[in-house]
């Protein structure tokens, strides 16, 4: 897998609220209660600024926990 570039858009699951990262751009970095409200604002993010925008998928346990 490729390095990160810089501005790209990773949508992931955190404690249970799904956040996208901005790769060097931390003030663009936003956090969202929905999968799909955050997927589709990681797309436009990631549109507007000309880079690519990763999807991490998340396994639904219900279960708040600390994986390494």
């Amino acid at each position: 897998m490729d390095a990160m570039s810089q501005n790209d858009v990773t949508t992931r699951s955190n404690r249970g609220q799904w956040e996208n990262a901005v790769e060097g751009r931390p003030e663009l970095s936003a956090s969202f209660s929905s999968k799909q409200e955050a997927v589709d604002q990681g797309r436009a993010t990631a549109d507007e600024l000309g880079s690519e925008h990763i999807v991490e998928d998340a396994e639904p346990t219900g279960a708040v926990t600390d994986e390494e």
